[in-house]
């Protein structure tokens, strides 16, 4: 008769359990790499680490948004690069069309006005430039696409969906002939679902309302409780070609800031070359001379002024592009840190882990073996 012993068999079998459990959690140490599975387990190292791992997600949190920002302010930077560029090539357009040995023949006038209508459209598609298929000139909306200009360049319509709104605002800026004889923008739109119809003084309220829209973000640079200190990275393109930032036409009044924004809308680079493609059709179409030549003349006056505004935004372009790269590296170097210190934390000595688990895995070889003897044989010729 096989003598057995359920008592004896059923502690056996919890502590092989045990040690199985053991080895279970000596090999996830091994893979996971660490020391502890549960709170249960060290309490304060549990909590201290948590702690540590939040930190290093916000830390990848913001590394992963500076990438992001970089590179859609790299395409700033370059569409405003490009527009300063298309402006000087206009100005010298510009120069060599004005001299009588060149405007005495219509037919390179004409060259000349065509050449300048194409530098102001390109300016418009640059402001129209998408990252990601985001419009990168439409300030905090990202999805309306920003900038129209009609056939003749004497319309430039910008459009932009307010938050809150379910439809675009259209604001409408026309070249149009003053008393004096000049070309000046006067403003109209629409706005709602139906659209209504806008007035200048409307229009020119929306106009600095969009410009005044700011795009804080908290990526490391600055104290997220005081946003002033925090990194702009928005810059709509009526900022640009204007040379206002967000934060100088917040620190205006409002009429202030209408008045601001209606002198540097006229001297921005697209109505300056739409003035001049202006001039030259006046010339055209019969114009004298002398008009032409001091239409032309009040253009490049004011040129080298609105070249130097648009470099100024390309320099803010490029400082903010600096003081992301720097918040990167010290981003990167919190994060190795915050590695380490999870490591000393709440890892596991790579050593020491696969010690132990070899070590189980071995009493846990060992039971089974008694295990399969005390199945095969009687509990008196097992123990004998």
């Amino acid at each position: 008769m096989r003598v057995t012993n359920s008592s004896y068999y059923r502690n056996f079998t919890n502590s092989i359990n045990d040690v199985h459990g053991r080895l279970n959690k000596s090999m996830n140490k091994v893979s996971s790499g660490k020391a502890y599975e549960k709170a249960s387990d060290n309490p304060l190292a549990y909590y201290e680490g948590k702690k540590i791992d939040n930190q290093y997600q916000d830390t990848l949190s913001k590394l992963g948004l500076i990438t992001n920002v970089k590179n859609r302010l790299y395409q700033q930077e370059l569409g405003a690069r490009s527009i300063q560029n298309r402006l000087s090539e206009a100005k010298k357009k510009i120069e060599y069309v004005r001299s009588d040995s060149n405007n005495s023949d219509m037919q390179i006038v004409q060259t000349v006005r065509d050449d300048l209508l194409q530098k102001q459209q390109s300016m418009v598609n640059d402001l129209n430039a998408q990252y990601q298929n985001n419009y990168i000139f439409g300030g905090s909306d990202t999805t309306t696409p920003p900038f129209t200009l009609s056939a003749d360049g004497r319309e430039l319509t910008f459009s932009h969906t307010f938050a809150g709104d379910d439809s675009a605002t259209k604001m409408v800026m026309t070249l149009t002939q003053q008393t004096d004889g000049t070309y000046q923008y006067e403003f109209s739109g629409t706005k709602g679902n139906p659209p209504a119809n806008m007035d200048s003084d409307e229009t020119l309220d929306n106009i600095v309302k969009a410009m005044r829209e700011t795009g804080y973000m908290d990526v490391g640079y600055g104290n997220i409780s005081e946003p002033d200190t925090l990194l702009d990275t928005n810059t709509g393109g009526l900022n640009l070609i204007t040379g206002l930032s967000a934060g100088a036409m917040n620190a205006m009044s409002d009429s202030q800031a209408k008045d601001e924004v209606i002198k540097r809308l006229n001297n921005s680079p697209v109505a300056l070359v739409g003035k001049a493609v202006i001039a030259s059709d006046n010339y055209i179409g019969g114009g004298s001379r002398e008009d032409f030549s001091s239409a032309l003349g009040t253009v490049m006056d004011t040129m080298t002024d609105t070249e130097h505004s648009v470099s100024t935004v390309y320099s803010d372009l490029g400082n903010k592009y600096s003081l992301l790269e720097s918040t990167e590296e010290k981003l990167t170097t919190i994060k190795l840190a915050l590695t380490e210190q999870y490591k000393e934390k709440l890892g596991a000595d790579p050593y020491e882990a696969i010690t132990e688990m070899f070590s189980y895995q071995q009493s846990y070889n060992a039971a089974l073996r008694v295990g399969s003897n005390m199945m095969s044989s009687s509990l008196f010729d097992f123990v004998k």
